[in-house]
């Protein structure tokens, strides 16, 4: 292969080599915006499992626990059961709306201040500006030799990188055990959480790699939310726009000054390019939309700041339309529509599923019946030709207290029922008794002498009512008759 073959080669490969990027610091009011949810999103993540929540004796005190040994899930006031999944299946169905609705109101706002990648690569950069300096300096070291202070430093960064990883990890498994308990046992290395250990080592790898070392390629590559949002978005939804309408023909300080005093059209951007310098995926944002815009808007705090130097007005990079751009260069007022068919359709969803949500936690009962009937076989006939079905029957007690529960059934007139190593009480009542928080398991056989009257299938009506408060649940099923 000649050289030419092996320079086509490299230039049609499928994989673009990763170019470092040296975002520079910035100050201004989105930045600040980015610090406080930063701040506000860490302690929430690492603080939130020490928070206690009483829930009574013998309960988990801490207020948001998954708690897989015993198959529930705390958060705060709210108890989930395993039945309980479809709670679950609501929060990612808001979940997803509240992402659509942010979407069709201002972009990706979700990656540039919210999203866990983007956090996370703040703090990392952060700390590394800290230690090395800010993007010019951290350049320059990296493109010259390397000297024992740069080492130091190097050390020293990779060595803060790691300890913000490995308590991040640290913190995730401390929302599916006691915290406090948890943390005691992990300081002595107490036997029997070798799984702990375990998944803190991944969790620390993971986001040392992605915060520290793939950043922008995250964003660019790994994440199918740009190309998800791309498809969701409309003209109306603002994004972060250079509005080329004001800011071209652009051109350096000294040309634009030249060319204002003779009366020539001149843009207001000068060619600074500092809205490149602070975006943390290197996008030239004068060049339109791009995938890797994330939407964060340091590159506005960027630009506003050499406005201001220049004794020009602010907000040539805003957040704004490519629809607005084009009216405002044909003379036409610019057009804004944040209410609606599709934001207004989104918020509708997103409070009615909320609303269901709420009024079925508020409603809910705090215990549970079901019923398997007996599949092989359906049916047995007795020789005295009556007809039994089996049933397993399941009784939940979802409170704190130990509960009696009475059952009943309906639609078989004169069958006879009978749970298998329960006694019937002195009137003759079945009486399961369930502990706090617990859930029981029964064998049930139903005998039917009227049964030769019927065939085919009788429906059956099984209800358990509390003995102390009569709050009962029902189930229907059926009885076969062979």
């Amino acid at each position: 292969m000649t050289s030419a073959d092996m320079g086509k080669a490299k230039s049609d490969s499928f994989y673009a080599p990763r170019k470092a990027i040296y975002p520079k610091e910035v100050d201004g009011k989105f930045r600040r915006i980015k610090w406080g949810l930063l701040a506000f999103t860490l302690a929430v993540y690492y603080l939130l499992p020490f928070v206690r929540w009483d829930r009574g004796p013998d309960a988990p005190s801490q207020a948001v626990l998954v708690d897989f040994p015993h198959r529930r899930f705390y958060f705060f006031f709210i108890e989930i059961w395993p039945q309980e999944v479809y709670y679950l299946t609501g929060l990612l169905i808001l979940a997803a709306l509240i992402l659509f609705l942010m979407n069709a109101l201002a972009g990706r706002i979700w990656c540039g201040y919210l999203c866990p990648q983007t956090v996370w690569t703040d703090l990392y950069l952060s700390a590394e500006r800290w230690i090395e300096g800010d993007a010019r300096e951290r350049a320059r070291k990296d493109a010259g030799p390397r000297s024992a202070k740069i080492w130091r430093e190097k050390i020293a960064k990779h060595a803060l990188w790691l300890l913000i990883a490995w308590w991040t990890g640290g913190a995730w498994v401390l929302y599916f055990a006691d915290a406090p308990t948890l943390v005691y046992e992990l300081a002595t290395f107490q036997p029997g959480i070798s799984e702990a250990y375990i998944w803190i080592g991944i969790l620390t790898f993971t986001t040392y790699m992605l915060a520290g070392h793939m950043r922008e390629q995250v964003c660019l590559y790994m994440c199918p939310w740009p190309r998800i949002q791309a498809a969701l978005t409309d003209e109306y939804a603002l994004n972060v726009t250079y509005r080329y309408d004001r800011g071209e023909p652009r051109m350096s300080l000294k040309q634009a000054s030249a060319l204002r005093a003779a009366g020539a059209p001149v843009g207001d951007c000068v060619d600074c390019d500092q809205c490149v310098a602070v975006c943390p995926t290197g996008v030239d944002i004068r060049k339109g939309a791009s995938l890797g815009c994330v939407q964060c808007g340091l590159c506005i705090d960027a630009c506003d700041s050499v406005m201001a130097k220049i004794g020009r007005s602010q907000s040539l990079i805003a957040y704004d339309t490519q629809m607005n751009c084009d009216r405002r260069r044909k003379g036409e007022a610019p057009l804004y529509k944040p209410l609606r068919a599709r934001t207004l359709i989104y918020a509708a969803l997103i409070v009615a599923i909320g609303a269901l949500m709420s009024v079925k936690l508020a409603t809910r009962d705090d215990s549970r019946l079901s019923v398997l009937h007996d599949r092989n076989p359906l049916a047995v006939t007795l020789k005295d030709g009556a007809v039994r079905n089996a049933y397993t029957i399941r009784f939940a007690n979802m409170s704190a207290e130990p509960r009696r529960f009475l059952l009943e059934t309906s639609g078989v007139e004169g069958a006879e029922v009978e749970i298998v190593g329960v006694e019937p009480d002195a009137e003759g009542r079945m009486i399961v008794g369930v502990g706090a928080d617990q859930t029981r398991e029964t064998r049930v056989l139903v005998t039917w002498r009227g049964a030769r009257k019927t065939k085919g299938q009788t429906p059956i009506l099984f209800t358990s009512k509390d003995v102390e408060s009569d709050a009962a649940i029902s189930m229907r099923d059926v009885f076969v008759t062979p």
